[in-house]
């Protein structure tokens, strides 16, 4: 590791307290340093983390992690975080094959006390931690540390109801504040007022009066008492909406003045009931680049550290996700009805060109899956040609909505779903594989991949004039092929015979299908000839081309990059048995475990899901079958 003057000291958190105030000043510089030379070097959400080194500190001195329970939103807040847990080392391999994981793990530290992946889960993870100490007549404090963007997710403010309404002690909530959407830092008058709230010995009366005014007046003389308290408080502070929830709420604190955010926290130690921080930060601190474009750097590839710009590889294809975005500018342009709705995922759903040109059909909603999918269902009620982008992990949150709000109503959305499959070094909260098992249930729903770009357009095409609940799903990359002039539109529950072969059939799902092609080229050196379909339609099957290819071919193959269970090979398991068919089927998939994390070509091949492995699996497949080839 570079040398350090004090990082190299510091083995982990218990060190913090041996160091002077210049020392870790020093220390919060080097941890950016390191921050940054490592995500330079394999990607990461950069931005985020720097803006919360000094609160990571300040953190880890006033709470013990080996007794309080500290739970973070997400992971992109936590690298400072495993730096001083003990993987100071390790955070070297971060987000590569076989290293540490990106995201807060509880197999990875005894530090890490809940995972995250997903947003706003940290309020209702820390107050069931706080519930449990309490049951079992455990010490200590319980803390959650949640940003901002999180707090527009619903199950955020379910946390803080539940909390405010037990009214738990030995519990904080610090809200991280790097974008300022909640107030404005309006400066001295806000410092000022929160020493005095912080000040022990205000803390102290302030229980006094209550516990008076309680015993003299009963329990609505405290309610007024409450509420006056709380109109003060409004004048200068942000907070009432945390105070109506059942919170003392604290802020705001600049988070970037060490010192102070100690004090602080030391101060609320000594507290009642729940209790809310409001901190400032700024996203990518430290680093000018990420400081003065802090969206690409929330989530950035590998960069050049002087200039912050991401190291291009050489490419002449679009990603999935422009691709699906430049076709829907197209239909939009040409159909007022269309609309995009995303759960702030605007850029990485190549959703930003539409937002420029059609502001006012374009919606994102911030992190609010659920809110996305039932929006989206009244737009279509109301005659509008929603398309809803999201991502495949992401879009198991708006499940129980796709049912019953989009579904059950037969009203025509659009899914667009992006990230479908293996993700590579985001791991196993962010893989979108079990899409197709839990949307194959649904009924009337129409489930589709595309093998390549002008499939993508076309299904886009056929899906917003289709008037049905229609799924798109594809990858991450780029896309395979190339486009065409316009939009065709492509019958619902038709496959597309890519090659003819005999005894053999591969039936392969999206990307897959040129994998399936590579398979075939493989096999064909053995003597072994294919047929292989484009099974570009997951839900409905191709019923007639299906029972063709059963009565022509022995042996089936299927390939998805999804689920094996519940996914596109059990539901031809499911015809071939339904039917009464004898023929042997082969499933290539992803099995039943959660995959790590790692570049996408090393957790295929970890998987047996390269072609040349699909081949030689195949080949066994037949031998044991005592296939015998024609030459």
């Amino acid at each position: 590791m570079k040398e350090f003057n004090v990082l190299n000291k510091v083995k982990d958190y218990k060190n913090l307290y041996e160091l002077t105030d210049e020392e870790l000043s020093q220390l919060a510089q080097e941890i950016r340093e390191y921050i940054i030379d490592v995500t330079s070097k394999n990607g990461g959400h950069i931005g985020p983390s720097l803006g919360v080194v000094e609160l990571t500190i300040a953190v880890l001195k006033t709470f013990d992690p080996a007794i309080d329970k500290i739970v973070w939103d997400i992971g992109h807040q936590a690298y400072a975080y495993k730096i001083l847990t003990g993987r100071k080392e390790q955070f070297k391999t971060l987000r590569q094959y076989k290293g540490i994981s990106g995201f807060l793990k509880i197999k990875e530290s005894p530090y890490d006390h809940f995972g995250a992946g997903h947003s706003s889960t940290s309020i209702s993870a820390a107050l069931g931690m706080r519930v449990a100490k309490d049951l079992k007549g455990k010490d200590g404090y319980t803390v959650a540390i949640i940003g901002d963007g999180a707090m527009t997710a619903g199950q955020a403010f379910e946390g803080l109801n539940h909390a405010g309404w037990l009214d738990p002690s030995k519990f904080i909530v610090i809200l991280n504040d790097n974008q300022m959407s909640i107030s404005r830092n309006v400066g001295a008058i806000y410092r000022y007022f929160n020493k005095i709230i912080t000040n022990e010995v205000y803390q102290r009366s302030r229980q006094k009066f209550k516990d008076v005014i309680k015993k003299v007046f009963g329990e609505s003389g405290a309610k007024f008492a409450r509420k006056l308290e709380e109109y003060a408080k409004g004048l200068f502070a942000p907070g009432v909406i945390f105070e109506e929830l059942g919170f003392t709420y604290i802020g705001t604190i600049d988070g970037h003045d060490l010192q102070d955010l100690e004090q602080t926290l030391l101060n609320v130690k000594k507290m009642r009931g729940p209790i809310l921080v409001h901190v400032i930060t700024q996203k990518g601190k430290g680093y000018k680049p990420a400081e003065e474009n802090p969206t690409p750097f929330h989530g950035i590839s590998p960069f050049d550290k002087i200039t912050g710009t991401p190291f291009k590889k050489a490419k002449s294809k679009p990603s999935w996700s422009k691709a699906f975005g430049e076709a829907l500018v197209e239909l939009a342009e040409k159909d007022k009805k269309i609309v995009a709705i995303t759960p702030a995922m605007k850029e990485g759903s190549g959703l930003t060109e539409f937002a420029e040109r059609f502001p006012e059909r374009f919606f994102d909603v911030g992190i609010a899956e659920q809110h996305a999918a039932t929006f989206a269902a009244a737009l279509a009620k109301e005659g509008m040609k929603p398309v809803a982008s999201f991502y495949s992990t992401f879009l198991q949150r708006a499940y129980d909505q796709v049912i019953h709000d989009v579904a059950i109503q037969g009203l025509p959305v659009v899914l667009a779903i992006d990230r479908a499959g293996l993700v590579g070094e985001d791991g196993p909260t962010h893989h979108g594989v079990f899409d197709i098992s839990f949307l194959r249930t649904i009924p009337d729903i129409v489930i589709s991949a595309p093998k390549d770009w002008q499939e993508l357009r076309n299904l886009l095409y056929t899906a917003v004039n289709s008037g049905k609940i229609f799924a798109i799903r594809y990858p991450r990359g780029n896309v395979i092929g190339e486009k065409q002039e316009g939009f065709e539109e492509i019958k619902i529950g038709s496959w597309e015979k890519i090659s003819e072969g005999r005894d053999i059939a591969i039936l392969a799902v999206g990307k897959y299908v040129q994998k399936a092609v590579e398979t075939k080229e493989i096999l064909k050196k053995s003597g072994f000839n294919p047929t292989v379909i484009n099974a570009r339609f997951i839900k409905p099957l191709d019923e007639s081309l299906l029972k063709e290819i059963l009565k022509d071919h022995k042996y089936i193959v299927t390939m998805e990059d999804g689920a094996l269970n519940g996914g596109f090979g059990s539901a031809v398991a499911e015809y071939i048995t339904d039917n009464l068919y004898s023929n042997l089927l082969l499933r290539f998939g992803i099995p039943d475990r959660f995959i790590e994390h790692g570049k996408i070509e090393l957790l295929e091949k970890d998987l047996g899901l390269l072609a040349d492995q699909m081949a030689e699996k195949i080949k066994r497949f037949l031998s044991q079958e005592n296939y015998k080839v024609v030459g």
